[in-house]
């Protein structure tokens, strides 16, 4: 006999609160955890794959690792140095180009800049903060010593995860099938689907966009000759994960580094906004209609909200897991709607009686 429904709620409340519990006081400990379970869950698709070609699921979790190992070895030889540098050059420059626009401001707006303007004094204290917060962070990131064994130990961490969960992906989910409830499989198995398909569409191809979109961004502002277009490229391609984010943080940054260090060549400048321009073209005509869908379930406003609570209440964990959190809400709340909507409270007692009972 079924569980009534009281009860049912009552135990998947208690593992909710268990699981936010666990999130909240282990955040840190679980991070290079999620993180392999996270890969693993992108990979999959790969994995099996590589097995309908022939290869045993060894072979397939072991090719994709090495080639894997290759990208990070090249990153780490060409991608990062360079972007660790140009990520401090422009936290050493923030003052300069702060105090550069408050010139060119006080030369074409004098009764809005002046000495005691508010403003006069907000782009002084930003750029020096810019500049002491962001030193020092990057300081602390590079020669703590904590820091330091923090990211050898996700490093080592992370690929091991990953390797064993891809390994014995789709072993561990026909266990998990076989310890669903007897009378709740088929609906748990149907929502699970739902939000596999969302998370697919979502996170799969949206991640892919953000990769091409990121690697394009950083590229062609590099061959254009913008000082800091590796940081900016990434940071573009990386804030891609939410929609128009990243064109606009990008593209308004972009151009505004632009006009300082290309002020009077404005065909440089416009390029430089061309490429943003190219970039949102090709992004909302072909990468996100072929990679991601037209409709996952996932609305932008949603997906803030979702980002921003799990970041303030879990900190970088909680952003890990809110589009996860996000999309199996969304596929609950859709799910309880078409209840509702099948049922008698929705439908009245008019809407219970059938076509041949209406017809007689």
């Amino acid at each position: 006999m079924a569980l009534p429904v009281r009860q049912q709620v009552t135990y998947w409340g208690i593992a909710a609160a268990v699981f936010f519990f666990l999130l909240w006081a282990l955040g840190q400990v679980i991070l290079p955890f999620l993180v392999g379970g996270a890969i693993a869950y992108f990979l999959d698709p790969v994995a099996d794959r590589l097995e309908r070609f022939g290869l045993s699921r060894v072979m397939s979790t072991v090719v994709i690792f090495v080639i894997l190992l290759a990208v990070v070895i090249l990153s780490l030889l060409v991608i990062i140095p360079t972007l660790v540098q140009q990520t401090n050059d422009l936290i050493q420059a923030a003052p300069d180009l702060f105090n550069q626009l408050r010139a060119w401001l006080t030369d074409r707006f004098p009764e809005v800049i002046d000495e005691t303007s508010p403003i006069r004094q907000s782009l002084a204290a930003i750029g020096e903060t810019i500049q002491a917060r962001g030193g020092e962070l990057l300081q602390q990131l590079l020669s703590s010593a904590a820091g330091v064994v923090n990211l050898l130990v996700f490093l080592v961490v992370v690929p091991v995860v990953a390797f064993y969960m891809l390994l014995d992906w789709d072993r561990m989910v026909a266990r998990i099938d076989e310890l669903l409830p007897r009378d709740h499989a088929p609906t748990i198995r149907f929502l699970a689907g739902e939000i596999d398909r969302t998370l697919a569409s979502f996170v799969r191809g949206q991640g892919t966009v953000c990769l091409i979109l990121g690697t394009f961004y950083a590229v062609a502002l590099m061959v254009v000759g913008l000082q800091f277009g590796l940081v900016v490229g990434l940071v573009a391609g990386l804030l891609t994960f939410i929609p128009y984010v990243g064109a606009l943080v990008g593209g308004a940054l972009s151009v505004g580094l632009a006009l300082f260090q290309f002020w009077g060549d404005w065909w440089l400048i416009i390029a430089v906004a061309a490429i943003f321009q190219v970039g949102q073209m090709v992004e909302g005509n072909i990468l996100t209609p072929k990679l991601v869908g037209s409709s996952v379930g996932l609305h932008p406003v949603w997906l803030i909200f979702a980002l921003s609570a799990f970041g303030t209440v879990f900190g970088f964990v909680g952003m890990l897991v809110a589009v996860p959190v996000a999309a199996a809400i969304g596929v609950l709340v859709r799910f309880v709607i078409g209840q509702y909507k099948g049922g008698l409270l929705y439908r009245g007692i008019e809407g219970r009686a059938g076509p041949d009972d209406e017809a007689g």
